[in-house]
């Protein structure tokens, strides 16, 4: 497998000079897997860069969508590959609340948007799953899907290929106010001696309580998560649109302090754009 960040930033697009080498796109991640089936996780502003990449090609397109949150759906209207005529784009939606598979599509309606869906020239397909169904097989990878603790919910997805697992969850508060839809052990299991765990750190201890019930972990948090659950990496992801590049410097110093002090072999990275991990 090969992963490539696309988008890391969480909330709203952040551009601008202190934001550079760590990039200011919202959510997109493009994972190759084995046999080159291409799959994409959330379709946030980054997605659009990673379209002029797939437009040279002819082959399906598979997205996974965490949830319906503006950071997670806004490039998907500039994503060119939806404007290849024939082009092959399977869709499939998170677990929300109020359950919306469709609002992706739905957001380029009416006056908000010159191009409706109903006009894309590509084939566009929502793969809706049954509410039972938390592991499928696509391509040469399984993928399995869990609950996160989130305002309007959502999920956080597993993908093991040829016996290398990435987890990907963010959004995910692990100690929210509002009651859990996922227990703390239970993300352990999920994650378990995953290669790498991509993690929702868009905040610090030093944030709350203010922000306490906002849908998203704090950095320390998932350090906790990835060193019980056995990871090999954890990828601090979901950037706080505050947080510059020097910020997240520190941040990532900050947590591997904890690591240290654990006596773990965590390696752990703050993701950026244009990052390529091989698996």
């Amino acid at each position: 497998m090969q992963l490539t960040f696309y988008g890391v930033r969480g909330s709203i697009p952040t551009p601008g000079g202190e934001y550079v080498r760590y990039g200011g796109n919202t959510a997109c991640v493009h994972i190759c897997l084995e046999d080159e089936t291409d799959l994409i996780i959330d379709a946030g502003t980054g997605i659009r860069k990673l379209g002029n990449e797939l437009i040279k090609k002819q082959s399906p397109i598979y997205i996974l969508l965490t949830h319906n949150h503006w950071d997670h759906i806004q490039g998907f209207p500039f994503f060119s590959p939806i404007y290849q005529k024939g082009r092959e784009i399977n869709i499939t939606p998170g677990q929300t609340s109020p359950y919306e598979p469709d609002q992706i599509l739905k957001q380029m309606q009416g006056s908000v948007f010159p191009v409706p869906s109903d006009a894309l020239a590509s084939n566009i397909t929502l793969k809706e799953l049954p509410e039972s169904t938390n592991s499928w097989v696509l391509g040469s990878a399984k993928i399995s899907r869990l609950m996160i603790n989130h305002p309007g919910k959502g999920n956080a997805f597993s993908i093991v290929d040829k016996g290398r697992k990435i987890v990907y969850m963010t959004d995910n508060e692990l100690y929210p106010p509002y009651k859990k839809d996922t227990e703390f052990l239970t993300f352990v299991k999920f994650c378990e001696d995953a290669d790498l765990l991509i993690h929702d750190a868009q905040y610090m201890l030093s944030d709350m309580p203010a922000k306490l019930g906002w849908g998203h972990s704090v950095a320390e948090e998932a350090v906790k998560l990835a060193i019980a659950a056995n990871a090999k990496q954890l990828a601090l992801y979901s950037h706080d649109p505050d947080r510059t590049d020097e910020k997240i410097d520190a941040l990532v110093e900050h947590c591997n302090q904890y690591i240290k002090v654990a006596k773990s072999d965590l390696t752990l990275f703050a993701a950026y754009e244009g990052q390529v991990l091989k698996f």
